[in-house]
């Protein structure tokens, strides 16, 4: 029997990983949907949420999710990502939730930021709060993975919230064995990340796999775009050139989606999925350690995001 080829033997093994990061998102899924009342599934249109979507499938197909989709809507949002998400929910035929941050803004409770084209990255948190409070959810699920950022990467699967939804690092609770504790007093949260072993890399390999669609930002596509903050911004209704500044038409792509006031693009000629896995292998910087200039506010910003209530 002749032996298999290196090639070969690599789709085994990239195979067998999908198969067990699959395996084991789909028992997370099942078992918070067992353990808690009233959660929600987090989904932007981007693509960590889309795993979550094919996962949820595979954990509650045929049947209805027990829980509904949610989305808290900047306002600053790519259209691209927004019409995605619009046109996958309806193809799913499941309850979509919009938690809007110009509510937010309208009603007093969050205060636009000063400044040049603001970010509403920030302002989320109150707005997500608000939303878990008048829905009664007691459990949120997202995509958010360790491999992403240092305050990521204390996680646990299981992320207790406390009745203010801040997040303790330090009060986490142990997870031997995959066993996972979801007791919570009465007005207090859990955050579940059903991907949180997951890498960028695994994404789009499973992305590949399971011919998933994607929007369209994530591939190489022409667009003007400002230099900020060593970042390219795209130039729209949410970002406008300084006068110090040169609108460029350059190929770039998204490597990940959020609030297009501090989501940077990366030069790029990856336009098929094979092609972004190959950037993506080749990538030394996390795709919100290179785009995000939200995380770059201070060394600990998405920390201390996450302990106000950040997801």
């Amino acid at each position: 029997m002749s032996a298999a080829s290196p090639a070969a033997i690599t789709r085994r093994h990239v195979v067998d990983h999908l198969t067990a990061l699959e395996s084991e998102g789909i028992h997370i899924f099942r078992e918070a949907a067992a353990v808690f009342e009233r959660p929600a599934l987090l989904f932007s249109g981007g693509k960590d949420s889309i795993v979550l979507l094919r996962l949820a499938e595979k954990a509650f197909r045929p049947a209805r999710f027990p829980f509904p989709i949610l989305h808290v809507d900047t306002g600053h949002n790519f259209p691209e990502a927004l019409a995605f998400r619009d046109r996958r929910v309806a193809e799913l035929g499941e309850e979509l939730i919009v938690a809007s941050v110009q509510e937010s803004i309208d009603r007093g409770r969050v205060r636009e930021e000063p400044g040049h084209d603001p970010s509403r990255n920030r302002l989320q948190t109150v707005t997500l709060l608000d939303a878990v409070v008048e829905h009664g959810f007691d459990a949120l699920f997202g995509g958010g993975r360790r491999d992403e950022e240092k305050a990521r990467a204390k996680e646990r699967i299981f992320s207790h919230r406390d009745a203010f939804g801040q997040w303790d690092p330090r009060n986490q609770r142990p997870e031997l064995w995959s066993l996972y504790n979801g007791r919570i007093r009465k007005g207090e949260q859990m955050r579940v990340f059903p991907i949180s072993n997951w890498t960028e890399l695994d994404v789009w390999q499973y992305i590949a796999a399971e011919r998933l669609e994607v929007p369209s930002i994530y591939f190489a596509h022409r667009r003007e775009v400002v230099k900020r903050d060593g970042m390219w911004l795209a130039v729209g209704d949410h970002v406008h050139p300084r006068d110090d500044e040169e609108v460029a038409t350059r190929t770039v792509r998204y490597r990940t989606v959020g609030d297009m006031s501090c989501t940077g693009a990366v030069d790029s000629r990856a336009r098929t999925l094979d092609e972004v896995i190959a950037e993506v292998a080749a990538a030394r910087i996390t795709e919100r350690g290179a785009t995000r200039a939200d995380d770059a506010f201070s060394e600990a910003a998405m920390e201390d995001r996450k302990r106000e209530g950040y997801f």
